[in-house]
């Protein structure tokens, strides 16, 4: 039996979020409510929601040296995630982001920088770390890496999800070790020229012969095309404190679904759970919890649904 039940090689951040009690307009001035340094993180995070499900957790990436990077550490460290292959890079600021939340509806605003001295190499990512697990999660920032990790994980047949919202140069060559794509709304559309998300999606998952292709829609749920047939899951209506991190917890929970073998509908249905339930709290991790409440929240929260994502054929 793998030792670890998956392994996440990608990003990890600590931000700033500024509270304020409505969005300034363009040029405007308006105070702050609360300053707060709070880890985040696409693959960091996917990964601190799948150790609180229960599963064995190692998360691989790069971490500066500087109070950020303790912030960060010390956060992981805590979730119980195997860190074995994190590496601290020596006068080097970890990633960071300023996030500006509105408190009026929970949205925000990113702005973010990594330095280079964070970047992860090929070179770096060796088979016993990847092989170790039953799956590997990823994102698309340090291209040739990722795509090494995956190309491992397929040769090994362990099943490869990757988190992606934006087009990196390379990432044709990630795309067909990917088993479960599951991309922002953008994504897709950028990638196809299509406009249509339906068919957007199906191009995709025809060029690659990937299992699911899938796309997060916010406040509106999730998309799947898996085996021929688009599954829609609509969002649970909360009452939403900050947005932050939603798609990072989501990308965990849909990991701890496929790995729990759970159908496509269930998997979209408890991931768009976990991504609200942590959208009720401060900060990219500050509301993730265990599976027994996001199945609460499911049997009891509305459902926010849009007629345009609902099921539909190939093709229609």
């Amino acid at each position: 039996m793998p030792e670890f039940d998956i392994v996440g090689v990608g990003l990890n951040a600590t931000d700033t979020l500024l509270l304020v009690s409505h969005f300034p307009a363009y040029a405007g001035k308006v105070p702050y409510d609360e300053e707060i340094l709070s880890p985040g993180g696409q693959v960091a995070s996917a990964m601190v929601t799948c150790a609180a499900l229960g599963l064995r957790t190692k998360y691989i990436g790069t971490v500066g040296d500087d109070e950020r990077g303790r912030i960060q550490m010390e956060s992981l460290l805590n979730s119980g995630i195997n860190l074995d292959h994190v590496q601290l890079r020596k006068g080097c600021a970890n990633q960071s982001a300023y996030i500006i939340i509105d408190r009026a509806t929970g949205e925000r605003t990113v702005l973010w920088r990594r330095p280079e001295c964070l970047r992860i190499s090929p070179d770096e990512i060796g088979p016993e770390q990847i092989t170790c697990a039953r799956m590997l999660h990823i994102d698309g920032h340090d291209t040739p890496a990722v795509e090494r990790a995956a190309r491992i994980a397929r040769q090994a047949g362990i099943p490869v999800t990757v988190d992606v919202d934006t087009i990196y140069h390379g990432f044709d060559r990630v795309l067909p070790h990917v088993d479960y794509l599951v991309a922002s709304s953008e994504f897709p559309i950028q990638w196809t020229n299509e406009s249509d998300p339906f068919r957007a999606l199906e191009m995709i998952q025809f060029e690659y012969k990937m299992r699911v292709a899938a796309m997060t829609l916010g406040a509106h749920g999730a998309l799947a095309l898996e085996n021929g047939r688009f599954v829609y899951s609509p969002a649970f209506v909360v009452n939403c404190a900050d947005t932050t991190g939603a798609g990072d917890v989501f990308h965990g929970a849909f990991c701890y679904s496929i790995l729990e073998g759970m159908p496509m509908r269930e998997a979209l249905d408890f991931s768009n759970a976990m991504a609200a339930l942590n959208c009720m709290s401060i900060g990219a991790r500050g509301g993730i919890r265990g599976a027994a409440e996001g199945r609460a929240l499911m049997a009891r929260a509305e459902r926010r649904s849009r007629p345009e994502f609902e099921t539909r054929g190939p093709g229609q």
